[in-house]
């Protein structure tokens, strides 16, 4: 059966290319390769070079010139390369002619970013979008994969296998493989359907609790698992490194007003996204489309901090959220030795929050800020309820807080902040 090659298990020096077509978009280009650096250490693959190049007249085959192209040749020649890594998108019929050109291995940052997944990915959901998404790259580039098994079948009989006996009279092994990936493909569509219903019941059954709801976003490595562990006291995987989080985790938070909120903490993004990703993990985003709110998390000391932001905006556009209210938090403000830049970020950044994760500084600040964002959401109300009705002061005790409790007679006489979604079941009961 069809497997897409596993090349980072077969690579240990890499060449970066970086390919720029306007002399304005030089410090994009570069920024974007020091990125791909980041990426590709990774996949523990090492990288012996990096090559930013201007190019002035694009070639369909190759992104650059003939000439240009023989230099990238000899200088991973030179190196000792067994793999060039471009930071542009490539073509099936581009990567085809680069490796047959260079005899080597050569794969784009959308690979890439795709062998970082599969490697991340642990649950069942996150290993379903993943196959589907590799599968849909593999697709159009497995002629090559294949080009030295371009024979034909035997003919005999029937069945479900890969085998020459599945395959028809003149049928290449090539076409066998695209069938069953296209199989794969289909199942792993199918199975991610199911496993997004089954969220969507999970998610009613939220709803039937009013409890807000706010997605941690932003770019990658920008400290959101961090930030959920530190406020939830949780266990997320938090580490220095891309993509640590594939997978959606929700955890309770009770705020100083005793208003109970749900915090999700989601993928992050990274700039060129592979748009068969954004629909892959749809499913994993969605969280961001139904919270109340967002807390959209930045690295302050970032020097392309506005770009990561922005970045971030148009996956949240694209997947229908850019609307929603958004809370920034202005992370690793400890790495930050110009005040005014915080200052200046604050003030881009509105409503904001500036805070180290690493040393606690804005912790209080947050928690506040996040009540703010939920004002309009809870209320005080002074009850005198039966004692008859415990489901009502267990409610109470669920999704509001207590803020005074006493007993008269058969009545029990509540003081109370609670959500206004659940006030009209209290009405009848104010003081």
């Amino acid at each position: 059966m069809f497997e897409v090659r596993e090349k980072p298990n077969l690579v240990e020096r890499a060449l970066l290319i970086g390919f720029y077509f306007e002399r304005r978009e030089a410090n994009a280009a570069r920024d974007l390769l020091a990125e791909l650096r980041e990426l590709v250490e990774t996949l523990n693959i090492g990288i012996v070079g990096a090559e930013l190049i201007f190019v002035r007249d694009s070639n369909k085959a190759y992104h650059c010139g003939t000439g240009k192209k023989d230099e990238i040749i000899n200088l991973a020649a030179e190196l000792r390369c067994d793999c060039l890594i471009f930071d542009n998108g490539l073509s099936p019929m581009q990567q085809r002619f680069w490796e047959e050109a260079a005899n080597i291995a050569v794969i784009d940052r959308e690979e890439v970013i795709l062998d970082i997944f599969a490697m991340r990915a642990h649950t069942r959901e996150a290993r379903l979008q993943v196959e589907l998404a590799r599968m849909e790259y593999a697709m159009p580039r497995m002629a090559r994969m294949w080009g030295h098994l371009d024979r034909q079948g035997g003919g005999s009989g029937g069945g479900k296998g890969g085998g020459a006996a599945a395959r028809g009279e003149g049928e290449k092994q090539i076409e066998v493989d695209r069938r069953l990936a296209r199989d794969r493909i289909e199942r792993a569509k199918a199975e991610i359907e199911i496993v997004r219903k089954q969220r969507s019941t999970q998610r009613k059954e939220r709803e039937r609790n009013p409890v807000p709801h706010a997605a941690i976003v932003g770019y990658t490595n920008a400290g959101k698992s961090t930030l959920l562990n530190t406020l939830c006291g949780s266990d997320v995987l938090a580490k220095d490194m891309l993509f640590a989080t594939l997978d959606p985790t929700t955890r309770r938070l009770q705020l100083p007003d005793g208003q109970p909120i749900l915090l999700t903490d989601t993928v992050g993004f990274v700039r060129n996204l592979p748009h068969r990703l954004i629909e892959a993990f749809k499913s994993t985003l969605e969280e961001a489309v139904l919270a109340d709110f967002l807390i959209h998390v930045l690295d302050a000391s970032s020097p392309c901090v506005h770009v990561l932001a922005e970045t971030t905006r148009k996956v949240l556009t694209e997947l229908g959220a850019g609307d929603k209210p958004t809370l920034t938090v202005l992370n690793k403000i400890d790495l930050v030795e110009d005040p005014g830049i915080v200052a200046e970020l604050q003030a881009t950044f509105e409503p904001s929050v500036a805070l180290s994760l690493k040393t606690g500084e804005g912790m209080a600040d947050l928690i506040h800020a996040m009540n703010d964002m939920l004002i309009d959401r809870v209320g005080r109300i002074d009850l005198r309820i039966p004692q008859s009705r415990a489901d009502l002061v267990h409610l109470l005790h669920r999704e509001g807080k207590i803020l005074s409790e006493k007993y008269e007679g058969n009545d029990i006489l509540i003081s109370a902040v609670i959500p206004h979604p659940v006030r009209h079941r209290y009405e009848t009961f104010a003081a």
